[in-house]
């Protein structure tokens, strides 16, 4: 009972050892990619999103096109789309109207 007991013990430091050698090389890896990120990259400013939601583009694709009004209940996934791309559309259009230069992009999630 005394051997088994040793014997854990033993293979318990072992495995402790193991585990702080692969702590300390991951500090190390991690502290290199830190320095090499720090070196080659200026300190920049948070970047600003601005995110649009449309509610309810079934109903927007409705009101806004005949068709839209027979297909919408039938594919509503692909009207879904087709009125984020309008609005991007309609939006970018304004936007450079104004000029005001954007990068537009549409996002699933």
């Amino acid at each position: 009972m005394d051997y088994l007991l040793l014997l854990l013990s033993i293979a318990l430091i072992g495995v402790a050892g193991f585990l702080f050698w692969q702590v300390r090389e991951q500090r190390h890896t991690l502290q290199v990619l830190m320095e090499a990120t720090d070196q080659n990259e200026p300190p920049s400013n948070p970047e600003m999103v601005l995110t649009l939601r449309v509610v309810d583009p079934i109903s927007v694709a409705k009101r806004e096109s005949r068709s839209a009004r027979v297909v919408a209940d039938r594919l509503p996934v692909m009207v879904t789309k087709m009125v984020y791309q309008e609005v991007m559309k309609e939006l970018d259009e304004e936007l450079r109207a104004r000029d005001i230069d954007v990068e537009m992009s549409i996002e699933y999630r």
